[in-house]
């Protein structure tokens, strides 16, 4: 009898085993085609000079890695790319919260529209928005030239993405303004599980409004706090379409992030192989700061 309960057992449990199979094996095999397989690929050619046609010859080792931090431009992208991760931790997301805490609440009036407005550019593609940027900066008819005309008059002429002093800084609005609305909705789902009882009774207790966000709602929303941090370096360290579309990493390099920097010196080049040495770093850089980020925050929780 015994062995016969085993045996439907087992069968159970290797017909579980099939299911799982079967259902994980197609996005297994997509993934592994799509991602690991090109990772691996570029891994390996990056240590070979190549332009993308014929053999394999010219093989370099690590001299591929060591140019990339050897060369200014490269630095350049790597401290920009930094930068934007600084700035969209610090300024993006804080403000993003902030907006949440205003219009995240059922009782607020008008509080759908609101959201709508401030999501809304998340769901234009990064080459429109770039696209429709470039135009607002316009130095002949762009907004900031307009204003600058109406409140000096004359023939002014203002080309923030032809300034080197101005052009990082007229970028990052654009992907500010881009990405705070994703992040507010985030934040506003994890608002939504905040319980109402906790923040009545520290009130009750004396707390005042920002003990109450700091104590009570911040530690209640932890989880979407920390998903949007993630995907915020995450994709700090990505950013391409809309720096392409706003002026291709210019004036003198100055804008490049890494995966314009890739693009610039690798593909347009045909620099094959120094190219995929610096997909190896952004892919490095990006595996490290998870790891990280997976051990000391995420199991921290």
């Amino acid at each position: 009898m015994n062995t016969r309960i085993d045996s439907q057992k087992a069968h159970i449990k290797l017909k579980e085993s099939l299911m799982i199979i079967m259902l994980v094996a197609p996005a297994l095999i997509i993934f592994t085609t799509f991602v690991v397989i090109p990772v691996i690929q570029a891994g390996y050619y990056s240590f070979f000079k190549w332009k993308g046609l014929g053999p394999l010859n010219d093989f370099r080792g690590i001299e591929n890695f060591i140019r990339a931090f050897n060369h200014p431009v490269f630095i350049t992208a790597l401290m920009n790319n930094l930068k934007i991760v600084f700035l969209s931790l610090f300024l993006q997301l804080p403000t993003a919260f902030l907006l949440a805490l205003l219009i995240g609440r059922k009782g607020f009036f008008g509080s759908m529209v609101f959201r709508g407005l401030y999501f809304f550019p998340y769901v234009l593609a990064e080459i429109v928005v770039g696209i429709i940027w470039k135009f607002i900066y316009d130095p002949q008819y762009g907004i900031p030239t307009f204003f600058a005309r109406l409140i000096k008059g004359g023939d002014i002429q203002i080309g923030l993405l032809g300034n080197l002093d101005y052009a990082f800084t007229a970028i990052f609005i654009v992907i500010f303004w881009k990405y705070i609305g994703f992040h507010m909705i985030l934040y506003i789902a994890g608002l939504q599980g905040v319980p109402k009882e906790l923040e009545d009774a520290a009130v009750i207790d004396g707390a005042n409004k920002f003990q109450v966000v700091l104590y009570v709602i911040i530690p209640s929303m932890w989880s979407a706090i920390i998903i949007s941090v993630f995907l915020s370096v995450i994709g700090s360290f990505n950013v391409f379409d809309i720096v392409w579309a706003m002026g291709q990493g210019g004036p003198v390099h100055s804008t490049e992030t890494l995966v314009t920097y890739l693009y610039n010196f690798g593909f347009k080049r045909f620099a094959f192989g120094y190219g995929s040495a610096i997909a190896i770093i952004i892919f490095f850089l990006c595996l490290i700061f998870n790891i990280f980020y997976q051990k000391y925050v995420v199991a921290e929780k």
